[in-house]
């Protein structure tokens, strides 16, 4: 139902009617880049630059400004599919505007098993 003032292209109970397949030109795959849902990304160009890119490129450079953010985090505050951004995110890499981050996180020795033991041990004796 349309309400006043509101553009005709868009009605709420059927949300916008833009197809994804329209955002990434007909694309369903980025296989590129090897993006996952948990890749980080970050903006490599100011947001001014970013502004001859679609709307869409632009909104999610803007997103990675100063901050990397995931695959997952960019879909949800867009509210796309992640098959969709993984394609857009793989042509703003291509575009130099995004940069892939190397994962910051340390690799992790195998558990210490006593220390799991007492830890098991413990809880079984609460």
């Amino acid at each position: 139902m349309r309400e006043e003032g509101e553009e005709s292209w868009f009605d709420h109970d059927a949300g916008p009617l833009v197809r994804p397949f329209a955002l990434t030109k007909g694309r369903a795959r980025a296989d590129r880049h090897a993006l996952t849902m948990i890749t980080l990304v970050l903006a490599a160009r100011p947001p001014s630059e970013a502004e001859r890119i679609n709307r869409e490129g632009a909104t999610i450079v803007r997103m990675c400004q100063g901050r990397p953010l995931s695959v997952a985090e960019i879909s949800a505050q867009l509210r796309l599919l992640v098959v969709v951004v993984k394609v857009l995110v793989s042509d703003l890499i291509d575009e130099g505007f995004l940069v892939r981050q190397t994962s910051a996180l340390p690799t992790v020795n195998a558990p210490d098993m006593n220390l799991l033991q007492a830890v098991l041990d413990g809880v079984r004796r609460l």
